[in-house]
């Protein structure tokens, strides 16, 4: 049988989704998790891979076994033995084509600036000095509609195919003494979220006019757009699937 599995953790002490040689990650801890309930060796495979420090509000992976085991004894064994970081929010069961990663028609994340300095949310936002003008910034993330080719905000030497996104929505808001910056699309390519924010920063600044986007954007050049802001701002806090690939009971 093919499960997902829908969890949120806090990045902070992870280094990203993936596993990593020398370092901890949240797919490794969730693998061993799950491996000791069931008693075999299980893998998953995640929707997609955050970065070093980014946080997840919702991230699915999927996983195959043949143990047989009741769904909501499964996700109280593992909320138990998962470190407080890390929350197992359901399971369900797919069909056994269902990808977690390739069936993923969209996800969505918001970064979060914060306008003030606080002791309780400086490891989960990016405390900014510089007043920004909000108007300014949405003109400017308006741009982002006009075009498909994301290349710009890639990072460096990665080894994807195409530079392609569908960017479905993208809006700056206010909430209460923060400002949030939140972006859907079909895909997202490595870093692309944090140097777009780290752009449109630079915008609500002063530093770069708003029509500049549309320079940065046609350059194709990382070196033209903005810095990467800080990735523990950075929440992956939806991903969509069709309905289609669920098993009913």
């Amino acid at each position: 049988m093919r499960y997902f599995i829908e969890l949120s953790y806090n990045g902070t002490n992870y280094h990203g989704w993936q596993n990593q040689p020398n370092a901890i990650s949240v797919q490794e801890v969730l693998e061993k998790a799950l491996s000791t309930i069931l008693g075999e060796t299980i893998t998953v495979m995640g929707a997609g891979r955050t970065d070093a420090g980014v946080h997840a509000k919702q991230l699915f992976a999927h996983m195959d076994t043949d143990v047989a085991f009741k769904i909501d004894t499964l996700q109280y064994k593992l909320n138990s033995f998962l470190p407080n970081d890390v929350a197992i929010q359901s399971i369900f069961k797919v069909k056994p084509d269902a990808h977690a990663r390739f069936h993923a028609t969209s996800r969505a994340y918001v970064y979060r600036i914060a306008l003030r300095k606080s002791p309780f949310n400086f490891d989960q936002t990016y405390f900014l000095k510089q007043s920004l003008d909000i108007d300014k910034l949405n003109q400017a993330t308006k741009i982002l509609f006009d075009y498909t080719d994301f290349q710009c905000f890639s990072k460096s030497n990665t080894d994807v195919h195409t530079y392609n996104c569908d960017i479905m929505e993208a809006k700056w808001e206010v909430v209460e003494d923060e400002i949030h910056f939140k972006i859907k699309a079909d895909r997202f390519l490595r870093n692309m979220v944090r140097a777009i924010v780290g752009t449109l920063i630079n915008i609500g600044i002063g530093k770069l006019e708003v029509n500049d986007m549309h320079t940065i954007i046609q350059s194709k050049n990382r070196s033209e757009a903005g810095y990467s802001v800080p990735a523990k701002g950075l929440y992956l806090i939806k991903v969509e699937y069709p309905d289609t690939i669920k098993l009913n009971d």
